[in-house]
């Protein structure tokens, strides 16, 4: 009898696999396993006592997780609600350029080019309440007369932090609804143009229906994203002041490496991708139905 002998494209994707599970799936699984351990740093050996979801019912009752997580999703509705309104006006404008089209994609990609780190150090200069661009600017213009604490007063550095991240990232939504324009047929917008449709009708009944499944493919991007920020929060506030930015991952970051406590910041990371799969999931039911819709009108 002759051995065993697999396929050519196993052999071919078998570096792959390897890789993919030494780097990937091995450590997701012992990051899971942790999660039900009181591992911590200081502690290596702990990593075997097993607790069951001691660390999860643990998390149920901790409002500074809770907190976190409630500021975690208010960034991340108002980061997606202003990104794509201004996303859908950057789109507009640039579609009805008639010249140096181009040009004006390419700036508008910029922010995008930009690490978040950068963004972070770059916005944190800016709000300074001392040498910042933003407080000059307003002494300037005499709007107040004295250095705003942007960074400092806990309601004015989530502003802060909220206008760092539309500003790297609404070129994500422009993109996706430019790229819905110029593939909409014109036919539609005409025939509403003849039946006496004002540009406000032909915008709400014909225009965004067709290009809502583009914002929605943006959507799913971008909430990923910031379900899982982390740099540029890190950078401008580090959590602070007196923890009023802390969001999952910076708890997260500071569970595990300030405190030392692995095991239960792995189970917050996992309710955090557990958030990130449920926004996913309905962006993609709302890309879906927006989908079988235009089907049925167009």
């Amino acid at each position: 009898m002759r051995g065993w002998k697999p396929a050519p494209h196993v052999l071919l994707l078998l570096p792959a696999f390897i890789v993919l599970a030494a780097v990937v799936i091995v450590p997701l699984l012992l990051s899971l396993y942790s999660s039900f351990t009181p591992f911590r740093l200081t502690r290596p050996d702990s990593i075997y006592t097993f607790i069951g979801f001691r660390n999860y019912e643990r998390l149920f009752s901790d409002w500074d997780f809770w907190v976190a997580f409630g500021r975690t999703v208010l960034l991340l509705t108002f980061a997606l609600n202003l990104e794509m309104v201004l996303g859908l006006v950057l789109a507009l404008l640039v579609e009805k350029a008639t010249r140096g089209q181009r040009i004006l994609r390419t700036i508008m990609m910029f922010p995008m080019m930009f690490s978040p780190i950068l963004v972070g150090f770059q916005f944190k200069f800016m709000f300074n309440d001392n040498i910042g661009v933003v407080n000059n600017a307003l002494q300037s213009l005499g709007l107040t007369d004295q250095a705003i604490p942007w960074l400092i007063d806990g309601r004015l550095a989530f502003i802060s932090i909220l206008t760092a991240e539309i500003w790297s990232s609404t070129a994500v939504f422009a993109i996706f609804i430019l790229a819905g324009l110029m593939a909409m047929p014109r036919e539609p917008l005409e025939a509403a143009k003849v039946d006496g449709c004002t540009p406000w009708q032909s915008f709400r009944y014909v225009t965004w229906p067709f290009v809502m499944p583009f914002a929605y493919i943006a959507m799913t991007i971008r909430s990923l994203d910031i379900a899982r920020a982390y740099d540029i929060v890190k950078i401008m506030t580090d959590g602070g002041p007196a923890g009023r930015t802390e969001i999952l991952w910076t708890l997260i970051a500071r569970t595990a490496y300030s405190d030392a406590r692995m095991g239960l910041a792995n189970a917050m990371s996992y309710i955090a991708i557990l958030l990130s799969i449920l926004f996913t999931v309905i962006f993609f039911r709302q890309l879906a139905k927006a989908r079988q819709q235009i089907g049925a009108e167009w």
